[in-house]
């Protein structure tokens, strides 16, 4: 038996007014009005899918072992690499080690579930546990229907041969050539088709099948069938589809795109989170997903859940932990939708030496310190010598990760002057309440709300971006704790 040993999920805190994209483009086109209600969630300047994934994977780790991964699968259309294992990148962020399977699965609308089905395949023939992560954050054309559509997020699930929080029943898949968008290589953006064809064509013949074969691997009625998830944002395709099945109307999940957005590939994985955190043991839920064919797959849960339920954040959580953002012009230029005048500060050479990188990966990506065996100090970053003036061993210390400590601010700058992507710039001292202290970069945070003393916790972002070679650095930074933590 192969099952959901756990999960978590990431909704970026930074929520777009839609009526503030129709403010602006709604004079070019006025069909966008039909879409100026609700919100939805965007990334900071520094946040991408690698990042997501790694924030979702967190909360699906919480506290658990890492060394005793066998893989690690991250699902994307939007990787910040397109010749470079993303994968790896978060298998080095949460300290999985070297002797680990990575794998990149993207290139179609249900790479999350497609991977997904790889994945459980996996456990089921070689074991487990297999770490599970979908993330995207796409971009779209200002004054699109995609643009108001879409949303950032992430999902992860934490894969295993036994029950968990829920077993895995049975899944069924088609691959289906049917082109309902797409984006050609060097391109930009998604080029979308007609929506009446897309649901007639699409939608109402290609997953009702693929449904019914789920079901019948599964040995279950579609009356068994508490939960239904199917992204998709054309008006009442999930509830006709459930009714071709013979699911109950009662069970079609809400898509939450009024909240964040679809996110993608990911999506079909956040509404499933979002399930587990509602469902009740015994309950069976259907995950079905759309693009160039279709995958369905059926999970009933377990008693183990409940508990569960109230340790992890998930996308309930995410989804309340918010900052309304109304600024159209911020998210333009985040998304490099928009050409801006960023001063003389911004033109430096962001080369990143790569020997640099990877004899120092364990420090940069992992967040690893020292530890000195001798008195015990704790410091970042690791050194050959004890910082304690009372101890000042050499050669004494051993690994400590820094990644999961909290702290708090002990001094801090918000500078206009330094270059940022949205300023000021906030950085400062941050002490470890495990011992250790550390400058670094905040996020998160808005300008008169820092103060010395306040809760900190370290999330894994990106530092900074090299646009004459398209390299993403990523450094961790200082976060406010107790909004990270709200559920």
């Amino acid at each position: 038996m192969v099952g959901i040993a756990s999960f978590g999920g990431y909704i970026p805190r930074l929520r777009l007014s839609r009526k503030a994209i129709v403010e602006a483009n709604g004079w070019f086109n006025a069909g966008l009005r039909a879409y100026a209600k609700a919100e939805r969630a965007i990334c900071s300047w520094d946040e991408d899918s690698v990042t997501m994934a790694v924030e979702a994977a967190r909360d699906a780790l919480a506290d658990g072992p890492r060394e005793d991964f066998r893989a690690l699968y991250l699902a994307t259309t939007s990787a910040p690499f397109e010749d470079r294992q993303n994968a790896g990148i978060v298998a080095q962020a949460l300290r999985l080690g070297a002797d680990l399977n990575t794998m990149d699965v993207g290139a179609s609308q249900r790479a999350g579930t497609t991977g997904l089905v790889a994945a459980l395949d996996a456990v089921a023939a070689r074991g487990g546990p297999v770490l599970y992560v979908a993330a995207e954050k796409r971009r779209a054309a200002a004054a699109s229907q995609a643009e108001l559509l879409y949303g950032d997020g992430a999902a992860a699930l934490v894969l295993d041969r036994a029950d968990g929080v829920a077993r895995f029943l049975g899944s069924r898949s088609a691959s289906v050539d049917f082109v309902d968008h797409y984006k050609g290589k060097g391109r930009e953006f998604d080029y979308n088709w007609e929506e009446r064809w897309i649901r007639d064509e699409g939608y109402l013949k290609i997953v009702s099948p693929v449904i019914a074969g789920a079901l019948a691997e599964a040995g279950l009625k579609p009356a068994d069938i508490a939960h239904f998830c199917l992204p998709c944002t054309l008006p009442r395709v999930a509830q006709a589809i459930a009714k071709q099945a013979g699911l109950a109307e009662t069970s079609v999940r809400p898509n939450l795109d009024g909240l964040c957005g679809d996110t993608g590939a990911a999506h079909p994985l956040v509404m499933l989170v979002h399930a587990l955190q509602e469902a009740k043991p015994g309950e069976r839920i259907l995950v079905a997903s759309f693009g160039n064919g279709c995958d369905a797959l059926i999970f009933e849960a377990t008693d183990a859940l409940p508990a569960m339920q109230r340790a992890r954040r998930g996308i309930a959580g995410a989804l309340k932990r918010r900052k309304e953002e109304t600024n159209y012009a911020k998210y333009l230029a985040f998304n490099d939708l928009l050409k801006m005048e960023r001063g003389l500060r911004s033109e430096v050479d962001k080369q990143t030496p790569l020997t640099t990188l990877y004899r120092k990966k364990d420090m940069l990506l992992s967040l690893i310190g020292g530890k000195c065996e001798r008195c015990g100090t704790v410091q970042f970053p690791k050194s050959n010598i004890c910082v304690n003036p009372n101890c000042r061993a050499m050669h004494s210390q051993v690994d400590q990760p820094f990644s999961e400590f909290n702290g708090t601010v002990m001094s801090f700058t918000a500078d206009l002057l330094t270059y940022c992507p949205d300023p000021p710039a906030h950085y400062g001292m941050v002490q470890f309440a495990e011992g250790g202290r550390m400058m670094v970069d905040f996020t998160e945070v808005d300008a008169g709300q820092v103060e010395v003393g306040m809760p900190m916790r370290m999330v894994f972002r990106i530092k900074e971006v090299d646009p004459a070679r398209g390299f993403t650095r990523y450094f961790w930074k200082a976060a406010p704790a107790g909004a990270a933590k709200e559920v």
